[in-house]
């Protein structure tokens, strides 16, 4: 079954689903030839929307094999054993959910189709209750202890409440995953299933040729002597960054640097490494996509030509995913490239990091001045010398800042290895926290990735800070991400 025809069942299931119409989409669902990961596991949901825990467990068994790190995955089994009392079993599932969690307080799985967010803290409720079935109650209250440092705000009672139950020895209710709420396909992705005619029929409007009925889109010209030998190669791609390169199937990212593409797509590939990843630009995006994936995009005359014969991107069958090693990842990026220079001087200069609103390292002489320390650190953030202030601790104050004035040995004093750490702060960043700056959406931004900010036309975003000259990171409606600078301006201040 190829990509485009599960992708079709799948959006019929869901849409069924929706209409309540569960017979249905079950049918539809059970007759995907080879569901993915996430198919697998909206089956599951609907057999334990069902009551039907055996083919429930069955289908979250299949999920897993097909992607042993979603996390959301162990957390539904790791239900389904609890209501099937198999409370050790349902214990190691939930132990695998929060270790698929990596520490941090939630994943939200919107990005990848699914309106849910798997917070920590209610993974180590469900742990704390499945201990308590086995009688520990000590675990179980060691375990709710620890799901305070996950908390959020709104979770806080149902925690408190457990701790309750757990100091009389008595069960509290397990916190379950809503009814009902699947993986969806991407939207882009259904939009394209429905081939759409923009063209329409083409007509001759004039032609040399008496009564032509040629329906291209140009009209017969006649034959020119000395003209050119044929098109010249296109020279818009020559000036890109990178070797142009097909997306041949589609590819989901699992990690936050890794870059999603679908078929069709083409990108522009800076480094590969030996792992068979390649770090390539899309959309004015960088990030990891498997080479395997890829096609080398070769811009001559014969590439067009052999467009027609080439089989279609959605018959073939991915490859594997390539296994990612440590350390051999590929970076592009200068400022580390800089930074890995500064970091590792080969005589004894002071190492200093520089805790701005991005970290960077510099290195000086020992001893040094502190015209030769501002020289470094304002050539590196392209600030005027008189523009920076140096400070010993994150709190500018009297006995922390470092200027001309300063005794420079008392500064080295903080020496350590070699190694010093100093904050710096910037002219206009101090303009900046005399005021909150306040900006209005031009335009509305629907986030693509989980650390974006969505907002609409006309909200107003709270400026936290500037990530550079084309993104910022901002507050509204209670959340926080960073989004581009050209969606949004600046509210003028009265007086």
């Amino acid at each position: 079954m190829s990509f485009v025809d599960t992708l079709r069942q799948w959006d019929e299931a869901v849409s069924c689903v929706d209409k309540e119409d569960l017979s249905e989409a079950f049918r539809i669902f059970l007759s995907i030839q080879e569901p993915n990961s996430k198919i697998c596991f909206d089956i599951g949901c609907l057999h334990l929307l069902k009551q039907d825990l055996d083919a429930a467990e069955k289908a979250f068994d299949c999920s897993i094999r097909k992607d042993e790190h979603l996390a959301v995955a162990f957390f539904q089994r790791g239900i389904t054993f609890y209501k099937k009392q198999r409370y050790e079993e349902s214990l190691g599932d939930f132990q695998h959910a929060f270790k698929a969690l990596r520490g941090n307080q939630l994943i939200d799985y919107k990005a990848l189709g699914l309106r849910y967010k798997l917070y920590a803290c209610d993974v180590l409720h469900n742990m704390a209750l499945a201990e308590a079935q086995l009688s520990n109650w000590e675990k179980a209250q060691e375990n709710l202890v620890k799901a305070l440092n996950y908390k959020t705000e709104f979770k806080l009672n149902i925690i408190d409440k457990a701790l309750q139950s757990t100091l009389k020895q008595k069960l509290f209710k397990l916190v379950e995953f809503p009814s009902k709420e699947l993986f969806k396909p991407n939207k882009t992705y259904v939009a394209e299933l429905e081939k759409k005619d923009y063209l329409g029929k083409a007509k001759v409007v004039a032609s040399v040729v008496p009564q032509d009925e040629f329906s291209g889109f140009a009209p017969l010209q006649p034959q020119v002597e000395d003209g050119p030998t044929g098109p010249k190669e296109p020279e818009v791609l020559r000036a890109l960054e990178g070797e142009p390169h097909t997306v041949l199937f589609e590819f989901v990212p699992e990690t936050s640097d890794e870059l999603a593409v679908v078929p069709g797509n083409i990108v522009f590939v800076l480094h590969k490494g030996a792992d068979n990843w390649a770090s390539v630009i899309f959309n004015a995006r960088r990030g990891l996509v498997p080479y395997n994936y890829l096609e080398r995009l070769e811009i001559s005359l014969a590439s067009k030509q052999n467009e027609e014969t080439r089989k279609p991107l959605t018959t073939l069958e991915p490859p594997t995913r390539p296994e990612r090693k440590q350390g051999s990842i590929p970076r592009d990026n200068s400022k580390e490239n800089t930074q890995r220079e500064d970091a590792q001087p080969t005589d004894n200069s002071y190492i200093v990091k520089v805790c701005f609103t991005f970290n960077f390292v510099v290195s000086v002489p020992p001893g040094s001045s502190y015209t030769t320390l501002v020289e470094k650190i304002s050539k590196k953030l392209n600030r005027p010398f008189s523009a920076i202030t140096l400070s010993l601790t994150s709190e500018t104050d009297e006995q922390s800042v470092i200027n001309i004035n300063s005794d420079m040995e008392r500064v080295w004093s903080h020496i350590k290895d070699r190694h010093i750490t100093l904050w710096c702060k910037t002219k206009e960043q101090t303009d900046e926290k005399t005021r909150e700056i306040t900006l209005v959406a031009t335009h509305s931004y629907e986030s693509s990735n989980p650390e974006d900010l969505t907002f609409h036309q006309g909200d107003t975003i709270r400026l936290l800070s500037r990530v550079n000259q084309d993104w910022l990171e901002g507050q509204c409606n209670g959340n926080t991400g960073i989004f581009p600078a050209s969606f949004v301006e600046e509210v003028p201040v009265n007086g």
